[in-house]
């Protein structure tokens, strides 16, 4: 497939991962991606909180020539949306919040009937400069990983994910979120039929109200892990989609 706008560079697909994972969590989509074509990079996200790492995600964005279709898992969701870079024609959603402008994430996950994170949650402290304070972050209990994240992924598998989980500082579901992208360019979406940490219920009406194209797939939360063919294939249909968009259009 053609990935080129004219007089640009190639387009270039951009995978963020969520909390409690690592940018390795795209390996297999990755594997994918490369062998359809695409050029695709996926950069650590550093689970500071939503402000700091919508920044982030944004000069990232920013600093790849030519346009960007960029995928957010999870909380990421709400970070390919915050960030607000040019540059970006398409967004996908995987398993992932679309939020609205003004919504806190903690407070909008807490309405999901399908989730069961919160009761998987452990916090940890962290210290904030050279000074006595201490910041909380989160972690999932090792001991739950599988059952709230990751239930279709052999038991071996899911221990050495809960083994090298990142926790994300807990300002990244307390802040209000900005003005999303996703009401000025076109979305898509992957739901996880089973995803008990975002919830599928949460997932699927945020993805509704965004106005993404929205393919369903059997699984949990991690679903581009377990499976890839299917995330790969909906990032694939997204990137002919947006491919011949000219930047800024």
């Amino acid at each position: 497939m053609s990935t080129t706008t004219p007089n640009t560079a190639p387009l270039t697909v951009v995978l963020v991962h969520g909390a409690y994972a690592d940018a390795s969590s795209w390996n297999g989509v990755i594997e994918r991606l490369q062998a359809a074509g695409v050029r695709v990079t996926a950069p650590a996200n550093p689970l500071r909180g939503l402000s700091a790492d919508s920044a982030y995600i944004e000069s990232f964005l920013e600093q790849i020539p030519g346009p960007v279709l960029a995928v957010g898992h999870s909380y990421a969701g709400a970070l390919i949306s915050n960030a607000d870079a040019k540059n970006v024609v398409g967004l996908v959603f995987v398993a992932a919040f679309a939020t609205d402008e003004g919504e806190v994430i903690g407070d909008v996950a807490a309405t999901s009937k399908d989730s069961i994170l919160s009761r998987a949650l452990v916090a940890l402290h962290s210290p904030v400069g050279d000074g006595a304070e201490s910041a909380v972050e989160l972690a999932v209990d090792p001991a739950k990983f599988r059952d709230a994240i990751a239930a279709d992924l052999p038991a071996e598998q899911t221990a050495v994910l809960a083994a090298t989980q990142r926790p994300a500082a807990a300002l990244a579901f307390s802040e209000p979120c900005g003005p999303p992208a996703w009401k000025n360019v076109p979305s898509w979406a992957v739901v996880a039929t089973r995803d008990k940490a975002a919830g599928t219920d949460l997932v699927r009406s945020q993805a509704e109200r965004a106005g993404a194209t929205i393919t369903e797939v059997e699984g949990p939360h991690l679903i581009m892990i377990s499976q890839p063919d299917a995330v790969a294939d909906v990032i694939l249909t997204a990137a002919a989609a947006v491919a011949q968009v000219p930047v800024g259009a």
